[in-house]
């Protein structure tokens, strides 16, 4: 689980996210979480998968076995996730 720690954070800071809070989702404490965070502890099947539905991204993808994240489309027209993927490869091309 190499990143781990970090990604969690850049996950919970991306969703304007305390530590308390994703500790009240997960059924933690706040310290359960800034132990996952620092890489001291590691977090049940059960936590990983929660911690992957609350940041929309998979659990290959917080373990570092995927580098893509994904993106919840759910709600968006087919227009909007066509403008969404526009501007996706955009960015992921400029140099």
């Amino acid at each position: 689980m190499i990143d781990f720690g970090p990604k969690l954070k850049c996950l919970r800071e991306g969703s304007h996210l305390t530590q308390t809070q994703v500790a009240q989702q997960l059924g933690c404490t706040p310290s359960m979480v800034s132990a996952y965070e620092a890489s001291i502890r590691r977090p049940s099947y059960e936590n990983l998968i929660n911690l992957a539905r609350l940041y929309h991204v998979t659990t290959d993808y917080l373990l570092g076995l995927d580098s893509k994240s994904a993106l919840d489309t759910a709600g968006l027209t087919v227009s909007e996730i066509n403008a969404l993927s526009s501007l996706i490869d955009v960015m992921a091309n400029k140099k």
